[in-house]
């Protein structure tokens, strides 16, 4: 799988796999969620969430030294925005601010970001988006983000 894919599935899980994707893309998709969804139950756990992060993670820490820098991170945002330019989906990379979400990850405030740190960052609105506070979210639950997130683009 090349290093992006994984982290593509799960930063647009949302934007995309509830019923918003290009036809072309439709069985990606559903591979990914698959993929991420390891207990087969067709809702995605935030504990599979945190697991497919932690593959992203070491993806993405290229150097090996534990933490990701702003070299790596600007390395994969620029292989997402091309791939997402590529499937004519770019426009989920404006929803997804970069710096803001970094900030919310360095949770002990040391500057920089371990992989636990990472791989337990749930974003915001898909803690949200779990209405019924299962700590997982369904098809029904990301079409619901999905339809939020376009209105919120379409502005």
């Amino acid at each position: 799988m090349r290093p992006a894919s994984l982290l593509l599935a799960v930063v647009g899980l949302c934007v995309t796999a509830a019923g918003g994707a290009h036809a072309s893309d439709v069985e990606g998709v559903r591979a990914k969620f698959r993929e991420i969804d390891t207990n087969g139950d067709h809702s995605i756990q935030f504990s599979e969430i945190e697991a497919a992060r932690a593959k992203i993670f070491d993806r993405m820490d290229a150097n090996g030294s534990g933490v990701l820098d702003q070299a790596e991170i600007d390395t994969v945002r620029k292989v997402a925005a091309a791939q997402g330019k590529k499937s004519g989906n770019p426009g989920f990379l404006a929803a997804f601010d970069a710096s803001r979400r970094m900030t919310l990850m360095d949770t002990n405030g040391d500057g920089a970001i371990s992989r636990v740190e990472f791989a337990g960052f749930i974003p915001p609105e898909m803690r949200s988006a779990d209405s019924d506070g299962d700590n997982a979210l369904s098809i029904k639950e990301m079409r619901s983000l999905k339809r939020a997130r376009d209105a919120a683009q379409a502005q």
